[in-house]
């Protein structure tokens, strides 16, 4: 009986220490797979972060959820890439309480920012206008570092900045200030994350380096130019995209420019996205020696999480190099 009354009593003793413990955690939402990913490991131990663009949702066709609108009213802290990329997050956010932190990491110090190729990767996109930042990678592709005057301007630079684990050290070093600054009680804890992640994306960094070096240099092609940072730290590849805009369905006449340079370039590979019309692929590749392959840059068919950016990077390595170590 004493033992009874004694489990009975201890029970509320302990929801109460796991609601403390619960209420300690500032609510964090963020915007995407790899940020959450990010922003997961330097949480681990204090909380979880809540995130918007969940399953095989893409950023680029997202439309908001009432859900959606209540974590954000309830945030202490958000963190997304910036309008360039969620542009379905905009108004929204402006909308939220002046007391949440609204963190943009697009703007992290330290990143790495590719000018957005408007006419996509086939050839260099000239307009005259390079700034003096503009270097040449060795495989055709002229890149540039966007002017920082320009970065609030949609299309100013290529926001898929997480494909480059450099990029994304960046991030996480933005994302460990913002959260010490909005919860200095669990600074310890989040710094002693960051430094664990830091030194897995510099293992991460060898480990892709590796897998892709056999055949970075046969050419592929890709549905939508979401691959400049990592085809820029990897020096891959990337002959075309089929689409340079996922929102918009590529027409007749760019599906059959895209056959034409199919054969033309060689390209060992075309890959689809999980998200976005597989079947346009196979019309592409049709009468060529071109084999289809999948890669998956935003994480729709992974599990959310802190180890989803490290299988993310993974898993578009190792697509890369079981599609092109194919033989024809």
């Amino acid at each position: 009986m004493k033992l009874a009354t004694a489990l009975i009593l201890a029970v509320p003793a302990i929801l109460f220490a796991e609601a403390g413990r619960t209420a300690d955690a500032p609510v964090v939402v963020t915007s995407i797979k790899p940020v959450h990913s990010l922003v997961s490991a330097i949480m681990q131990g204090v909380g979880t972060p809540e995130l918007i663009v969940d399953g095989a949702a893409s950023p680029h066709t997202y439309n908001m959820k009432p859900s959606n609108a209540r974590a954000l009213q309830n945030a202490k802290v958000v963190f997304w890439v910036g309008p360039g990329l969620e542009a379905f997050l905009e108004k929204p956010l402006e909308a939220i309480g002046s007391d949440a932190v609204v963190a943009e990491l697009d703007k992290a110090p330290g990143l790495t920012k590719l000018k957005f190729r408007e006419g996509g990767a086939f050839e260099p996109h000239d307009d005259g206008d390079h700034n003096d930042g503009d270097h040449h990678d060795g495989n055709g592709h002229d890149h540039a570092h966007a002017d920082e005057d320009h970065d609030h301007e949609h299309g100013a630079f290529d926001t898929h900045l997480w494909l480059d684990p450099q990029n994304a050290k960046a991030m996480a070093a933005e994302i460990t200030t913002t959260l010490v600054a909005a919860d200095p009680a669990n600074a310890l804890t989040y710094q002693a994350n960051a430094k664990t992640l830091d030194d897995r994306l510099d293992a991460l960094d060898k480990e892709v380096a590796g897998i892709v070096s056999p055949v970075k240099d046969k050419p592929f092609i890709v549905f939508h130019d979401a691959y400049q940072y990592f085809e820029h730290r990897y020096n891959v590849r990337v002959a075309g995209s089929i689409t340079v805009s996922p929102e918009t369905i590529p027409g007749a006449e760019r599906i059959a420019e895209i056959h034409k340079k199919v054969g033309e370039l060689g390209a060992t590979c075309v890959f689809a996205e999980p998200q976005f019309q597989p079947r346009l692929v196979d019309v592409v590749i049709e009468g060529t020696k071109a084999k289809a392959g999948v890669l998956d840059p935003e994480a729709a068919t992974l599990d959310a999480g802190p180890d989803l950016y490290f299988n993310l990077m993974h898993g578009i390595a190792n697509s890369m190099k079981d599609c092109l170590a194919r033989e024809s």
